[in-house]
């Protein structure tokens, strides 16, 4: 069974999810060691990322000075 197609497709996929949350904890958590409690929207906007943009975004927040540059990372025009 664990030689099937079908088995190893689902197995990909689900070390894959598993990647993916352990490197949203990974942002959020430094991200709120650095800001603290952050807004929802901006939560909410990290979640949607891929694992690699997730990697990207933990390697750049290091160069961040503020959360107005985390929010321009993300797309959010400054206000």
């Amino acid at each position: 069974m664990r030689q099937s197609v079908v088995y190893q497709r689902i197995f990909q996929e689900g070390k894959q999810e598993g990647k993916k949350e352990e490197a949203l904890f990974i942002v959020l958590r430094q991200l709120k060691y650095v800001y603290g409690e952050l807004p929802r929207k901006i939560v909410n906007r990290i979640e949607g990322l891929s694992t690699q943009q997730l990697e990207d975004l933990a390697e750049d927040s290091w160069e961040f000075s503020e959360l107005a540059d985390l929010e321009t990372w993300l797309g959010y025009p400054r206000e």
